[in-house]
Parts: C-alpha cells; sequence; structure tokens
C-alpha cells in the first residue's frame, strides 16, 4: 500500500445566519469538497486554495491550519490496481465570492450543512461517508467559534475587512490566507 497526501478546501458562507457548505461533483458525479494532491513548493492550505479556486471558482480565506483530516482508499489503475491510502487534510474557507470555476462539469453548489452530509455519503461505501460527515459537523463547531468579521464599507459598497480578527485561541496558525485567483498571500 502506498501513502498520499491530499488537500481539501471545505468552503462555506453565512446565509441569514445559517452555514451553507459549497460542494463540487466528481467527474463521476458524487459531491465532494473541492480537493486534490498537495503541491509541491505551495504549503497544504495553499494548494487547498488553488483547487477550490479551479474546481469551485473560490474567492476566500483560507486557514493556514488544517482543522480536520480523514483517510480514504482508493484503487489506482481502477480494479486491479494496488490500494492507495490517501490521508486528506482539511482546510475551512471563507467564501467572499465565486468567480467561474477553470474546470468544466464541476457545478458548485450550495448545501445545508444536513443536505451537505447527506449528499457526501451518497454513494460512498463504509467509513469513506461517514468521515466526511464528521468533517461537516468539525467545520461547523469551528465556524461557531470563529469570531464574526465586521463587514466595511468602502466608497458605498459593502466589503468584507480583509484583516480578520484572530479565534479565541491565540495561534499563529488560525490566521486566514487570503485568496486571489492563483496566488495566495499570508496576512
Amino acid at each position: 500500500m502506498r501513502g498520499r497526501e491530499q488537500v481539501a478546501a471545505v468552503c462555506y458562507r453565512m446565509q441569514a445566519r445559517k452555514i451553507e457548505f459549497l460542494l463540487v461533483q466528481t467527474r463521476g458525479g458524487r459531491w465532494t469538497f473541492p480537493k486534490g494532491s498537495a503541491e509541491p513548493g505551495l504549503t497544504h492550505a495553499q494548494a487547498a486554495a488553488l483547487e477550490a479556486f479551479e474546481e469551485a471558482g473560490v474567492h476566500g480565506r483560507m486557514e493556514e491550519a488544517s482543522f480536520a483530516r480523514y483517510a480514504r482508499r482508493k484503487r489506482a489503475g481502477g480494479r486491479g490496481g494496488d490500494a492507495i491510502a490517501l490521508v486528506v487534510h482539511a482546510h475551512l474557507c471563507e467564501v467572499l465570492w465565486l468567480g467561474t470555476p477553470q474546470e468544466a462539469n464541476r457545478n458548485p453548489s450550495w448545501f445545508s450543512p444536513e443536505k451537505a452530509k447527506r449528499k457526501l455519503r451518497e454513494e460512498r461505501k463504509g467509513m469513506d461517508g461517514t468521515e466526511f460527515a464528521r468533517v461537516v459537523d468539525r467545520a461547523v463547531i469551528r465556524i461557531q467559534q470563529t469570531p464574526k468579521r465586521a463587514p466595511v464599507t468602502i466608497d458605498g459598497l459593502q466589503k468584507v475587512r480583509l484583516t480578520a480578527e484572530q479565534p479565541r485561541r491565540r495561534s499563529t496558525a488560525n490566521r486566514p490566507l487570503l485568496v486571489a485567483r492563483k496566488s495566495s498571500t499570508t496576512r
């Protein structure tokens, strides 16, 4: 069994004081978080931000520290291939706005936490669906613990303050990573 690391962007927004999660469809039609391989030369947070941008057109605020990890097993090369152990590092991303995804047919869609868990469990066997549901539950807890960011008005337009407050736990690992198109910068 070979090991491999992946990253996932667990993208969310607040609508009428309720959390919604952004999921994308795989080529096979299953719902998932935007995710992909950890890229050489990028931090896991930067790689997750890139996946969110490419697969869902996300522009947002990515946390540098992973808030959850989950494991998956995948067959390489189809049925006869070796089993690959995938460890996925999940990063929370507050979506500020959506652009056009670079990858076609991903169908980025918003779901309540309960509906997101149902969609993530569909057509998955065993622990994979349970692991996805656990990630959603942990994301909800993390989002609820994050202090609210005050909107700022600039030239009459509503903008989001890009200098985020620190989470209750004072840790430099949770400072947001701001995403602007393909490149990411740390604040």
